[in-house]
C-alpha cells in the first residue's frame, strides 16, 4: 500500500477508536475503509486486522474509564471471559451462517434502540430509583456477554452500542458507567475473535499494529470526552452513531 493509503487507514482507525470509546460502532468506520483502500483483502483478514486494532483501543478505554468510574471487577472480568469464548465461537461460525440474513435484523434492532432512546430521554442520563439486585446484575451482564459477544465474532457492528443500551435499560445504569462496563466486555469479545483469526492466519500484523496505535489515541480522547461531558453527551453521540449505522447497513444491504 502507498503512503496515502496508510494515512487514510490510520485516520479511520483513530476515528473508530473515538467512536468506540464513547458509544461503540467503530467497526463500521474501519471495515468499509479497509475494503475501499485494499479491495483485494479477504473478509476474514479484514475482520482479524480490525480486531487487532480494536483490542488495543478497547484496552486503552478500559484503563481510562477505570481511573474515574467505579467498576464491578468481580462481575465484569468473568463476563469478559465469557464474551471472549462466545466471540471465538461466533468467528468460527462466520463461514457456516449467511451473514446477510443478520443485517436486516440488526437494522431493526438499531432502529428500536434509536426510538427508545429518543422517546425515553431519561434512559442512561439518570440513575435508576431502585438499584438492581446483585443477582440481576450478574445475570444481565453474563447473558449480554455471551449473546452480544457471539454477535461480535460473527458480525460485529454496534457491539459496544448494544452493550451500553442493555445496561442502561435493564440495569438503569447511567450512560458513562454503562460505556465503561461495555468496554471491559467488548475488550474480551475483541480478544476472543482476535485469537481465532490469528490462529487461522487472518491478520495483517504490520497494518494492524499501526492501526492499533491510532485506535488507542482515538479511544483515550473519546473516553476522556465522555467522562468530562457526561451522560447527555454520550446520549447524543449514541443517537447519531445508531442512525449512521442504520444508514450504512441499509446501503450495504440494499444499495
Amino acid at each position: 500500500m502507498e503512503i496515502g493509503d496508510w494515512a487514510v487507514l490510520l485516520t479511520a482507525a483513530t476515528a473508530a477508536g473515538w467512536v468506540d470509546a464513547v458509544v461503540g460502532g467503530g467497526g463500521l468506520i474501519v471495515l468499509p475503509t479497509l475494503f475501499v483502500v485494499a479491495p483485494w483483502i479477504a473478509p476474514q483478514t479484514a475482520l482479524g486486522t480490525n480486531k487487532l486494532a480494536a483490542v488495543a483501543g478497547t484496552s486503552a478505554s478500559v484503563l481510562t474509564f477505570a481511573r474515574k468510574v467505579p467498576m464491578r471487577w468481580r462481575v465484569l472480568l468473568p463476563a469478559a471471559v465469557i464474551a471472549a469464548g462466545a466471540a471465538a465461537l461466533g468467528a468460527a461460525a462466520v463461514s457456516l451462517i449467511d451473514r446477510e440474513l443478520f443485517i436486516p435484523i440488526v437494522m431493526v434492532v438499531l432502529v428500536g434502540v434509536a426510538v427508545v432512546v429518543t422517546l425515553r430521554p431519561s434512559i442512561g442520563v439518570t440513575l435508576a430509583t431502585h438499584p438492581p439486585t446483585r443477582r440481576k446484575v450478574v445475570l444481565t451482564v453474563a447473558l449480554a456477554a455471551g449473546l452480544i459477544g457471539f454477535y461480535d465474532g460473527l458480525l460485529g457492528p454496534g457491539t459496544g452500542t448494544f452493550l451500553i443500551i442493555t445496561f442502561a435499560t435493564l440495569l438503569g445504569t447511567e450512560f458513562v458507567r454503562a460505556a465503561a462496563m461495555a468496554k471491559v466486555i467488548n475488550c474480551g469479545s475483541n480478544l476472543g475473535a482476535l485469537l481465532f483469526f490469528g490462529a487461522t492466519g487472518h491478520i495483517l500484523l504490520a497494518l494492524g499494529a499501526g492501526m492499533a496505535v491510532a485506535n488507542v489515541l482515538g479511544a483515550v480522547v473519546g473516553a476522556r470526552m465522555a467522562l468530562r461531558k457526561g451522560a447527555e453527551f454520550v446520549r447524543v453521540v449514541l443517537l447519531v452513531v445508531v442512525i449512521g449505522m442504520v444508514i450504512r447497513l441499509g446501503w450495504q444491504q440494499f444499495g
